[in-house]
């Protein structure tokens, strides 16, 4: 499970041959297309921007401090993550491929003038499907429409020798597969899904019905199915296509194969080794049982400088709660801040027994949750361009409890994040001054330590009654919305709690809880909206997740004034009047998520959704959507991904690996085409 950046929400790894691309455009795109980085306080942290969207780069600090094996290790899981970048395209819809092959061949290949509206249009269109691995958009799932005519990208086509015709060229311009994820109440949320996890008639309740017949060999340890397959009928019959070697992107995944017996080969430990092994074994048979076997023995294996997410994991594009997207993440270890935030596992327990939650929901050994903060060397998939701030995995129920989990947060994403803002938004939303000092003050070890306890505390905690289903089961559609809103009130009922002092994390933990509270508020109420179109519901499930526990927050305490509404110069303001009282109310929903979570309440959690964070309020929409337009920083944050260079000897054997920070965006994205795609465009 992945938390995303109140902002924002692979590293593309190369031979000595990486000017050598295979045209002769895409290698002048390239050739220019690292920086010069002369002082770490002075990096270069922004690309580029257009439409919503911001491009930014990370730096990998702590990489020379690795040994030279560490460093191959890194650099061979980023090139087994690059491997499957197109699975994530294909997934996310079927014309995604043929669509994005057409684009990059016009953009390399139009010789026509470019100086005009439409062309500037066009490359923006590109660059926002780059972005979004696909046409639709990656945070609110609407499909995303050009500003350029049919005709025109029919004329640059035949210009630049191009074939993009049918049903993929049609759908850029229609209102065909509006929504890559329908969410809505009363619709089929699968058939009206454009996701690729499902193929032509499937509906909810094939879904239902086909996996309602399958029972895992034990069911105290049910297994993930669906997770790595794409439903389809074939006359008339349901069936599964596996991804798999030898299966659905088997090409793509022999390559990820590849690079993981090489990384096998330079592991840190026989640990890290034999879970590297067992997920080789899991992308050669597609089987969901080593799937489990791998996460328990990745799970166990802690030691060491290097770790990694790779394979078919999120279930969030999935209406239903099923199928894993593929994404990948390489990290090493940030040793100073791991060592400040161990203490949050050590103490996993004494949160779990003071939480407000009802004594049968609470666990009575919280096992084996490790917490890091992690330096990203590399992303692919569901992680790239956008990434998360923090993950927890894996994420069976019964892994977590008999196991435990792993915890991480992305330090060197987070403090991109943070270098790339200006406070002329904050200042624009705070109510008052002391809001906006707070906020500069503590928001961003508040944001940390909320990371923190979401990921450590929060999803490690609670449990399933006896005998009810799998959340996706019970909750369906509202799976993961509940879910991460449960985190977050985990988070955010320890933030302001002495404890946090008594452990040494904060200085000051009714300031740090104050700054949280008024920036979760401030969001879920107001300036998360930036991200939306007028008259659009919240779709996203983190955004839905943080509209209804504010929201809630907020109604449940207007006979206190709680919360309070404020109108001044015709501008509405959010101010936090008792910070006590709104900790009990997240005390209160926090109790009731559990609830809902551990007794299966699908009627409860669709009047909790439904009623608090899926319909917008439109006279605050609109102002917000106004009082937003003076400022230039773009809504979405994404990322290009830093460069492994190695170095090798006359027999080829590596001897040093270099990092390098790329300029180009654009030339990042051909790159990847170029070099890493293993798909067909039609799979």
């Amino acid at each position: 499970m992945k938390l995303l950046s109140k902002i924002a929400l692979c590293s593309i790894v190369l031979a000595q041959f990486f000017w050598s691309c295979k045209t002769e455009n895409n290698s002048e795109v390239m050739d220019s297309n690292f920086i010069t980085v002369s002082a770490e306080e002075n990096f270069p942290v922004m690309v580029e921007q257009f439409a919503d969207l911001k491009v930014l780069r990370y730096q990998i600090p702590g990489w020379e401090n690795l040994t030279l094996k560490e460093q191959k290790l890194v650099y061979y899981l980023t090139k087994a993550g690059l491997s499957g970048r197109d699975i994530m395209w294909d997934q996310n819809y079927r014309h995604n491929l043929t669509i994005r092959t057409a684009l990059e061949s016009v953009y390399t290949n139009f010789k026509g003038d470019k100086t005009t509206a439409d062309w500037m249009a066009f490359e923006v269109y590109m660059k926002r499907v780059w972005f979004s691995n696909g046409i639709h958009h990656h945070y609110s799932n609407a499909k995303m429409k050009p500003d350029f005519s049919s005709e025109y990208l029919t004329s640059i086509l035949a210009e630049s020798n191009t074939v993009l015709k049918g049903e993929a060229f049609e759908v850029i311009f229609n209102d065909v597969d509006a929504k890559k994820v329908n969410q809505a109440k009363g619709v089929d949320n699968v058939a009206a899904s454009a996701v690729n996890f499902y193929g032509p008639g499937v509906t909810n309740a094939d879904v239902e019905s086909f996996y309602s017949k399958i029972k895992s060999p034990n069911p105290k340890k049910p297994l993930s199915h669906g997770l790595n397959s794409q439903l389809v009928k074939v006359n008339g019959e349901l069936q599964e296509r596996v991804y798999k070697s030898g299966g659905l992107y088997g090409a793509a995944i022999d390559e990820i194969v590849k690079w993981l017996e090489l990384a096998k080969g330079v592991a840190e430990n026989q640990a890290q080794g034999d879970a590297l092994g067992l997920l080789i074994k899991y992308y050669n048979t597609g089987d969901l049982q080593t799937w489990d076997d791998y996460n328990v023995a990745w799970t166990a294996a802690t030691e060491g400088n290097i770790d990694y997410i790779n394979s078919f994991i999120e279930v969030y594009n999935d209406p239903l709660g099923y199928r894993g997207s593929y994404e990948t993440i390489v990290q090493i270890k940030d040793f100073d801040m791991s060592a400040k935030m161990e203490v949050l596992s050590k103490n996993a327990q004494w949160f779990e027994d003071n939480s407000p939650l009802f004594p049968e929901h609470k666990k009575e050994n919280v096992v084996g949750v490790s917490y890091k903060t992690v330096n990203v060397a590399g992303e692919a998939g569901d992680a790239s361009p956008t990434t998360p701030i923090g993950v927890n995995l894996p994420n069976a129920n019964w892994i977590r409890a008999e196991v435990g989990s792993k915890s991480v947060s992305l330090g060197n994403i987070t403090n991109a994040y943070n270098n790339s803002g200006s406070s002329g938004r904050l200042k624009e939303f705070v109510h008052d001054d002391e809001e906006y000092e707070l906020e500069k003050k503590y928001g961003q070890l508040g944001d940390k330590l909320h990371t923190a306890l979401h990921e450590v505390v929060g999803h490690a905690s609670g449990q399933l009654n006896p005998g009810v289903g799998e959340t996706k089961e019970t909750l369906k559609n509202y799976a993961s919305t509940l879910e991460e809103g449960r985190a977050d009130l985990v988070g955010l009922y320890y933030l302001y709690n002495p404890k946090l002092q008594e452990l040494g994390l904060v200085e000051d933990w009714k300031a740090v809880g104050m700054a949280a509270f008024d920036g979760y508020i401030r969001n879920g109420l107001m300036t998360q909206l930036i991200r939306l179109n007028l008259g659009d519901d919240v779709e996203e499930a983190h955004m839905r997740n943080r509209q209804w526990v504010s929201a809630w927050a907020y109604e449940k305490g207007l006979k206190d004034n709680v919360i309070e509404k404020v109108t001044r110069d015709g501008k509405t303001y959010f101010n936090i009047n008792d910070y006590e009282k709104l900790h009990d109310l997240f005390g209160q929903l926090l109790r009731e998520t559990q609830r809902i979570k551990s007794e299966g309440d699908f009627a409860a959690v669709q009047d909790l959704v439904e009623g608090y964070g899926v319909k917008v309020n439109q006279v605050i929409h609109a102002e917000v959507l106004e009082r937003n337009k003076q400022f230039k920083s773009a809504a979405y944050g994404g990322f290009v991904n830093p460069v492994l260079v190695p170095q090798t000897d006359a027999e080829g054997v590596i001897t040093s690996i270099e990092v390098k920070y790329v300029e180009s965006f654009v030339g990042q994205m051909l790159y990847y085409s170029e070099n890493y795609g293993f798909l067909p465009e039609v799979n």
